[in-house]
Parts: C-alpha cells; sequence; structure tokens
C-alpha cells in the first residue's frame, strides 16, 4: 500500500461541472522533445503539459547535453542540441523504471554518437509491449546490440543504411521508432503496416518542419528518404484527444458537464460518435468541446476497440464506467491490450455487474483469441456504484477508477494517485474546479 501522500479521498455523488483545459498529447509531446536530438539547430515546442513523462524526457535530454530551457510563453520549451555528449550510465539507469521513452533515444543518438546505452524499462502494465520489435528495427537499419548486465548496448559501426520494414502489427512505439531513425538514414525506408495515430502524423510534421522527407500512403505504408542533416522546428503540439476523452467520460458517468478548452474534433472524430450512440451529448466550439448527460438512461451498445482510425484502447476503461450507467448489456471487446480489463474487478466490488471472458465477444481481428487472455467483458447496467478502497493499476485504468469514485455514493480512499501524474496535468487542480469533493487525507 502506499503512503498517505499518494491517497486521494473522493466524496463521490456530485456531478462534475466547469471548465478545464488540456494541453499538448502525451503520447507526442516527449517524442517531439527526443526528435530535438536529431537538429542541428534548437527547437521550439509549445502546448506542453506538466507531466512526469515530459520531466522524464527533459532529464534525459539534459544528461545528453541537450539544453533545455522554457519559453516565453507558458508551455513552451526551447531544446538546443549543439552539444549532444555521451551521458553517464549510472545517470541514465535513475531513469530506469520511470518511463519507456528511453527506447526512443536509440536511433538519434546512434546518429548523433555512433553509440547509445539503454536501461531496463517501466510504463504501464497493461499487457505486453515487447521492445524486442524495437531492437529488431534498430539491428535492420545496421545497429549493433550488445546485452549487458546493466541495459542494452548500441553501436553504429558505420552510418546506419535505409531498408525495408513489414510490421506484423501496426505498434505506435515501432512506427516512431522508425521515423526518428530512417530520416538521418543513408537511403530509403519502407514501413509497411505503420501505425497511423494522429500523434505520429503529428510527429511527422515535426520532422518535416526539420528538413525530413517523409510520405504516407493510404494503405499504412510510410516512405522515408534519409537527408544529411535536420535543422531545428517551431511547432505547437497537437491536443491530448485521450484525456479530453477521459474527463467526457467523467461528465457522462457522474450526469454532469464539462467544457474542455484545447480538445479538438478532428482527432476525436470516432469517439464522439460511440459517445452519442451512448446517449451523452456534446458541443463542437471554436477552441474546444463541452461534453455532457443530457438527462434520461444511457445506452447500452456493442464496442470493439482497434488501432487508429478504430476506436482507441486508451478511450475503453474511462468510457466503460459510464457504461455501468447503461441500461441493458454493453459488450466490450477489448483487441489491443491483452490485460486491459483487469480495472473491472474492482468495479463490481463498488457494485458494477461486469463479467469478462477469454472469448472474442466481436468480429474485430485480434491477438489473443486463442491465448487464453480475458479481453472480452459484458457490462450489465445501470448499477448504483458504492465507495470502495481503490488501489490505481495504470494510468488509463487509474483515471478511470477516479471516475467510478466520483460517479459512486460514499467516500472512496484511492490510492496510488501519483501514477496519474505521468499523463493527466494538473488534475489535481482540474477536479476542484469541476466541483469534485477531493481531498488529501
Amino acid at each position: 500500500m502506499t503512503g498517505t501522500e499518494d491517497v486521494l479521498l473522493v466524496h463521490g455523488g456530485t456531478p462534475l461541472q466547469g471548465e478545464i483545459r488540456v494541453r499538448g498529447a502525451k503520447n507526442l509531446v516527449p517524442k517531439a522533445m527526443v526528435a530535438a536530438l536529431l537538429g542541428s539547430e534548437p527547437s521550439r515546442l509549445r502546448n506542453v503539459p506538466d507531466i512526469r513523462d515530459v520531466r522524464v524526457v527533459r532529464g534525459l535530454l539534459e544528461l545528453h547535453g541537450v539544453t533545455v530551457r522554457t519559453g516565453a510563453e507558458s508551455g513552451e520549451l526551447v531544446m538546443d542540441p549543439s552539444h549532444v555528449e555521451s551521458a553517464n550510465v549510472a545517470d541514465i539507469d535513475a531513469h530506469a523504471g520511470s518511463s519507456r521513452i528511453p527506447i526512443l533515444l536509440c536511433g538519434p543518438l546512434l546518429h548523433r554518437l555512433g553509440h547509445a546505452f539503454i536501461p531496463g524499462l517501466g510504463g504501464c502494465d497493461i499487457g505486453g509491449r515487447p521492445i524486442d520489435f524495437h531492437f529488431d528495427v534498430l539491428r535492420q537499419f545496421g545497429a549493433v546490440i550488445e546485452k549487458r548486465p546493466e541495459g542494452q548496448y548500441l553501436e553504429a559501426p558505420q552510418r546506419l543504411r535505409g531498408t525495408k520494414i513489414q510490421l506484423p502489427y501496426p505498434s505506435v512505439g515501432t512506427t516512431e521508432q522508425v521515423l526518428l531513425t530512417a530520416v538521418l538514414a543513408e537511403g530509403v525506408t519502407e514501413l509497411s503496416n505503420a501505425a497511423v495515430e494522429p500523434e505520429i502524423e503529428d510527429l511527422i510534421c515535426v520532422l518535416q518542419k526539420m528538413g525530413a522527407i517523409i510520405s504516407m500512403d493510404t494503405d499504412r505504408t510510410i516512405r522515408i528518404t534519409g537527408v544529411d542533416k535536420l535543422g531545428g522546428y517551431r511547432h505547437r503540439a497537437l491536443p491530448d484527444r485521450l484525456e479530453a476523452a477521459s474527463w467526457a467520460c467523467a461528465a457522462l458517468a457522474t450526469e454532469g458537464s464539462v467544457y474542455i478548452r484545447g480538445a479538438s474534433q478532428r482527432e476525436m472524430m470516432t469517439f464522439l460518435n460511440t459517445y452519442r450512440r451512448v446517449g451523452g451529448a456534446f458541443d463542437v466550439e471554436d477552441d474546444g468541446i463541452r461534453f455532457w448527460h443530457p438527462g434520461g438512461p444511457l445506452n447500452a451498445i456493442a464496442l470493439e476497440t482497434d488501432v487508429h482510425p478504430g476506436f482507441q484502447t486508451d478511450w475503453q476503461q474511462p468510457l466503460v464506467v459510464a457504461l455501468t450507467q447503461a441500461s441493458g448489456l454493453s459488450i466490450v471487446h477489448e483487441t489491443v491490450y491483452e490485460s486491459r480489463l483487469g480495472f473491472t474487478e474492482a468495479l463490481n466490488q463498488m457494485g458494477a455487474h461486469i463479467q469478462v471472458y477469454r472469448e472474442c465477444l466481436g468480429g474485430t481481428p485480434c491477438r489473443f483469441g486463442q491465448r487464453n487472455f480475458l479481453h472480452s467483458a459484458v457490462v450489465s447496467g445501470p448499477t448504483k456504484l458504492q465507495a470502495a478502497e481503490l488501489v490505481i493499476p495504470d494510468l488509463r485504468g487509474g483515471f478511470s477508477y477516479l471516475i467510478a469514485a466520483l460517479a459512486a455514493q460514499g467516500t472512496s480512499r484511492v490510492h496510488g494517485i501519483d501514477l496519474i501524474n505521468r499523463g493527466y496535468e494538473n488534475f489535481m487542480d482540474k477536479l476542484p474546479a469541476l466541483g469534485a469533493q477531493v481531498e488529501l487525507p
């Protein structure tokens, strides 16, 4: 159990009402910061959220000689990579376990220094996300990788070369690895079955501003023509559609109304369609989206997660909390992370009726159907949720527990809230701003 400083008391049963702001996407900003390593000139990134992943990457960049300072406007970082240098293994290792981002420094460091060191990696425990993909890709570019007791040591005996890569699954992390490595590699790299999430497109925009030559085809093929040198960039990060959706689900589950300044319709279209099917209401305005519960019963739905442009796996957990309040049987088929439905056990302790299954309850192609993972769920509602003692399992599951506690009757103790800081900027300030009754014990 965690210490009291990592516990939040949530007095539930009050509809969330008010306005908050979301800034740049957690799934883009740290990667855009890594891209600054590739440049020969300073880069300027705006709309940067104050979250732990950003602080981790800032620390890693500074260890490698990049000067990082805050800019003139709030949420602006200026990164100068003029004096990139090798970092002490012990210093890098101090960051091990705090983030999975270090793996993405490999390509840029191989280009700049000829070698890189990657310690053990952390991140949310929501299922297998093998880093072997990353190392296989780097080997195809010509990197030599040596496993050492403290981590992986990588070398590029000569300039990395472009290659043809076919991903077995459109992995976001591996697509980012290819992009950050291929832009300075010699020749053309062709990546088939690439991830095409909005954050990937935004990273491509960043790299193109630096001088990269990258094209995206509609069949998930990305072609990168390597260049000899990249400059800096000036870029405003796209908004965090995953955080926006989480607050939208909180509005629905608590029968409230939340205006999310900074939320953008284009990246959220699949979510917005599903939100409307469930019975939620929204209004798209010039500088944000208002989400609210229009009254009356919510609708049970059948839902399958998928890679973009499908329904994002990170939207699933917050929405499941809202589905506990829908009338009838909702079916949820999780096809991206095999362990993502583990959080439903705590919801059942709060009074929800959620049954999980090993079978695929849906037709979307799925990696887990024959592998004995509990990856489908049937949610029976509506059920009144009651306060409980909750221990946060991962980032999105953690925020979902928070939503459940806000919707429940009584006072919940939520342990491990520091994990939420990885991806939700200033959530401890946003909760009271929406009228939530929360306090540290």
